[in-house]
């Protein structure tokens, strides 16, 4: 063992070090009084409440499953799953806890300090949940690595810890992205289009409900999401440089450099994100998007030229580190693609399609979803082309590594905008008038951008990380089969091809309609309050908004199971009842229709969303109007498009990958 081998490990450590001096910044700010305190407390619960049940279904499938790989792997790869679903757990929690407690205090900062302090809260507090994400997956690859990593005769092992990280991913962001679209739809469809009172009223039921649904969904599901691409981009990459053949990896450097380079890679991006939270907190008291788009960019720029100096004092060969740039690159190319398209003139365009009607709003979205894939999935190609150009398919591998490397920062802005979404509502909710949630709005309506790109880069690095993680099953089953190859001539993978496609839209289906009938419930519910308790619409009594809160609850647990066991179970039908060709064929058909179908839905959502902002603002007629109508009709459909269905693709393409990857010496033997 090196020293170096340590890095991983101490570099961890200190980022959750991180994590918890600026969680005590966060909660060191005052967190109110009276309303708005038990409004917080509230969501806290909520969300706090369901996350624990989920992880008590989360802790039986771990279980069962662990058992299966005992038998058939060994006590390694039963050992690594439970790490990996163990610590995606842990970051998911600990991103969660602090998002719920710097959601009101955003909302006192905005109201006694202003906009600036109300920003550092805000971002802040979803940065515990980037620093999170990052360290800990540091700290599990890092110690997995020690222990099997090293050797190539036992690197398999840690197939297991992205196996476990990315089925706790699935069940979270298919659980909370369930969970939070049949509150936000339910919340939208009674409050705002039949009562005629203001989104997070007070007198809605649904409105808490929806608060706990922006933390369950957008911080401890997109953590979870993040996570396992970040986690499977650096399994695969160490899977390739352990499988490769011998003169492959004498034209790049050493084997064992070129395994452990990823860990490397990772450890210097965890200095470059604290880095960048350091430059959002010193450019502050500039526009909050000026200040976010400073630390995300320097974060990147200071690990391209640390990505060098890495890679050359490891004496690997300098096509390495053009493979890193053109992955950072090109996760800046897909993040500023989805700004336009969620954020420019296409937005423009639905909104104005508006005025005459929603069918057009429809039309519009869906148009602009479509196109906004071309820019995206042409820079993925180019990263395809380029990288293995540079350095064969592991040049896929740290193209995806270095995309992913600062998702401290990038998951930190991204957690930022359900924090500040939050402290929106509790504001309207508490009654601290128009100048507090101006300040509110006008961050919601930053983090719904950056929440927007921070979909678009998961999309981007789930492709590349399951492309990889596909390289790496290709290259584990042909060092066990010697002929084996995946040709498009043979009817078997053609076969595989067309099932792997059907997966996408099955998901999104079961998605969209575990959305649909939770939100069933939640309409008639909240339209039975508004009936039945009195003065509840004149706000002189109180919602039963944990009667929400359980229906929600309840379709989330129930719905997410049956997407979660198809994605974990289809690899190990299709391989063992079909062989490794048909596998192969049907991780190729699922990763296409995945990515476009997550581009799509995402980059649609959000374009509805902020139509109908835009409206808000008092453009073409404002909150009230027909317009305005039709572009929250937009925006309902939206809210499932970009929140539940379009992000569990990235998760599914991932966990198809990794379990594929995990039995390959099954299939191989």
């Amino acid at each position: 063992m090196s020293v170096s081998h340590l890095v991983p490990l101490l570099l961890g450590g200190l980022g959750l070090y991180v994590a918890y001096r600026i969680y005590n910044i966060v909660v060191a700010h005052p967190a109110g009084e009276g309303k708005i305190a038990e409004i917080a407390e509230a969501i806290h619960l909520g969300a706090m409440v369901f996350l624990q049940r989920e992880y008590k279904m989360l802790g039986i499938f771990v279980a069962v499953v662990s058992v299966f790989l005992l038998f058939f792997l060994g006590f390694g790869s039963a050992f690594a799953f439970i790490v990996g679903a163990v610590a995606s757990a842990s970051a998911g929690f600990i991103g969660m806890h602090a998002a719920t407690r710097a959601n009101v205090r955003t909302t006192v900062a905005a109201h006694n300090q202003g906009s600036a302090e109300a920003l550092n809260v805000a971002f802040f507090g979803g940065s515990v949940m980037g620093m999170a994400v990052a360290s800990i997956g540091l700290l599990g690859l890092g110690l997995l690595y020690l222990i099997f990593g090293g050797d190539p005769e036992t690197a398999y092992v840690i197939h297991g810890f992205g196996m476990g990280a990315s089925s706790v991913a699935l069940f979270s962001r298919v659980g909370g992205g369930i969970f939070t679209k049949s509150a936000d739809v339910g919340a939208d469809l009674v409050g705002k289009l039949e009562a005629g009172i203001p989104e997070d009223d007070p007198r809605n039921p649904g409105v808490i409900a929806d608060n706990v649904g922006d933390n369950v969904g957008d911080v401890a599901g997109m953590g979870s999401d993040i996570f396992e691409s970040y986690c499977g981009a650096m399994i695969a990459t160490i899977a390739i440089a352990s499988t490769m053949a011998i003169e492959q990896v004498a034209a790049l450097g050493e084997r064992a450099d070129l395994m452990f380079l990823p860990l490397a890679l990772a450890s210097a991006g965890l200095l470059c994100s604290i880095a960048g939270i350091a430059l959002v907190r010193k450019f502050s008291d500039k526009a909050p998007d000026v200040a976010l788009r400073i630390g995300t960019i320097g974060a990147t720029v200071l690990f391209i030229a640390l990505a060098y100096m890495v890679t050359m004092a490891s004496g690997i060969t300098a096509g390495v580190w053009g493979a890193v740039f053109i992955g950072a690159l090109g996760g800046i190319i897909i993040g500023l693609v989805t700004e336009y398209y969620t954020g420019g003139a296409p937005v423009r365009h639905i909104a104005k399609s508006g005025e005459t009607g929603a069918a057009t709003v429809m039309i519009s979205g869906l148009a602009i979803g479509m196109k906004s894939v071309l820019i995206p999935v042409l820079t993925i190609a180019a990263i395809i082309f380029i990288s293995t150009d540079l350095c064969g398919m592991y040049g896929v591998g740290v193209a995806a590594v270095g995309m992913l490397a600062t998702v401290g920062i990038t998951m930190a802005i991204d957690a930022y905008g359900p924090v500040a979404d939050n402290a929106g509502g509790i504001a309207e909710m508490g009654g601290l008038g128009e100048e507090t949630r101006k300040i509110t709005d006008s961050l919601d309506e930053l983090g719904n951008t950056t929440a927007a790109i921070g979909k678009g880069f998961a999309i981007g690095a789930a492709a590349l990380a399951a492309l990889a993680i596909i390289a790496a099953f290709v290259q584990d089953i042909s060092h066990r089969i010697p002929d084996f190859s995946l040709e498009l001539s043979d009817p078997t993978v053609l076969g595989g091809l067309f099932i792997g496609g059907i997966f996408p839209f099955f998901v999104a289906a079961l998605t969209m309609t575990a959305v649909g009938d939770a939100a069933f419930e939640m309409i008639h519910e909240i339209r039975r309050q508004f009936r039945e308790i009195p003065g509840l619409l004149e706000g002189t009594a109180q919602p039963d908004n944990a009667r929400c809160i359980d229906i929600a609850t309840q379709a989330a647990l129930k719905k997410m199971v049956l997407p979660g066991v198809l994605a974990v179970s289809a690899p190990v039908v299709v391989g063992f009842g079909l062989g490794p060709q048909a596998l192969g064929g049907m991780l190729g058909g699922a990763l296409v229709t995945g990515v476009l179908m997550a581009l799509m839905m995402a980059n649609a959502g959000g374009a509805w969303d902020n139509a109908k902002k835009y409206v808000e603002k008092g453009n073409l007629g404002g909150k009230g109007s027909d317009v305005h109508t039709a572009c929250v009709v937009g925006d309902t459909v939206g809210d499932p498009f970009k929140d539940t269905s379009g992000p569990s693709m990235n998760i599914l393409i991932n966990v198809l990958a990794i379990v594929s990857l995990v039995i390959a010496p099954l299939l191989g033997g």
